[in-house]
């Protein structure tokens, strides 16, 4: 017997995460794993336990069980994060009288300053000379640039469609996390590069997606390929450890609060829900002007 036939519940809630809540194809792989590996802990070390028969215990087993394999604190407060909202489900459903979450304590995890590109690195990549014959240089060249130039996650840019795109205004609407929209204005060179994109795709494939990017096969775009793709891009231009879409994202919100954008604003253009998620930046902003003033002051 599989675990989704021993314990229906989980996919229940992931259609319900995908259904109502309207979350990525990302987000739901990363509950489902969760959730997976917790049920088979429970299975393997509790003999199984109906989902109304789960003890606190049995759940800080499986914490500790993680944390002696070498997991960090961070992505055990993501597995916490998934237990909760999966409990506090099943409860809306009466499928439980309490949540065995309600003890269950987060681990405190160590905050870690976002990596970011420089400017002068960043201005030297976006310059960068492609091969404008190549329909795969071409795409990832700008989708490393919509990233850049908009902070927009890679499910977002993966989803982004030409209906989203208001060339009129200079801007773009953006499908957030949870379903939530949001405005991202965008520079007009970028916005005819887009335009220009857009209709040679339907010059070469037609019209039959609407995604505004795809690959040389016609197809959307793979998270893993556009990684893996922003990945070597960066590699051109610096030896940064982490590589990646993300990174970017922390560079756009990065280098507009070193250029003296307001909190607020940049909360906003992020799609953060809450303004204790952006402040992580402004800690990059204090340690860059700490390293200005050891450079330049004569006592420092």
């Amino acid at each position: 017997m599989s675990i989704s036939e021993k314990y229906p519940e989980l996919q229940q809630f992931i259609e319900y995460l995908q259904f109502e809540k309207r979350y990525s194809p990302h987000t739901l792989t990363a509950y489902e794993h969760d959730l997976v590996q917790f049920l088979h802990f429970q299975i393997t070390q509790f003999s199984a336990p109906a989902i109304q028969n789960i003890q606190p215990t049995f759940i800080k087993s499986w914490l500790a069980f993680l944390k002696e394999q070498g997991l960090e604190s961070k992505s055990i407060n993501r597995k916490i994060s998934t237990l909760k909202a999966f409990f506090k489900h099943l409860q809306k459903l009466d499928y439980l009288q309490q949540s065995p979450m309600a003890t269950i304590i987060s681990p405190k995890s160590k905050k870690r300053l976002p990596v970011y590109v420089e400017e002068v690195t960043m201005n030297k990549l976006i310059h960068t000379t492609i091969d404008t014959d190549d329909w795969s240089q071409k795409t990832y060249f700008l989708v490393l640039q919509l990233f850049y130039f908009t902070g927009i996650r890679l499910s977002e840019l993966i989803q982004l469609t030409e209906r989203q795109i208001d060339v009129a205004n200079h801007q773009i609407k953006v499908i957030g996390k949870g379903n939530k929209e949001r405005i991202i204005p965008i520079h007009a060179n970028l916005l005819q590069q887009l335009t220009n994109y857009i209709q040679e795709k339907h010059w070469q494939f037609g019209n039959n997606q609407t995604q505004v990017f795809v690959s040389k096969k016609n197809k959307p775009l793979h998270p893993r390929q556009v990684y893996q793709n922003i990945k070597n891009l960066l590699g051109t231009v610096t030896t940064m450890q982490k590589k990646s879409p993300h990174i970017l994202r922390h560079t756009f919100a990065t280098h507009l609060l070193n250029n003296g954008a307001d909190l607020n604003a940049v909360k906003e253009l992020l799609g953060h829900s809450s303004l204790a998620a952006t402040q992580v930046y402004t800690h990059t902003t204090i340690e860059k002007l700490k390293d200005i003033y050891k450079k330049a002051h004569p006592k420092a």
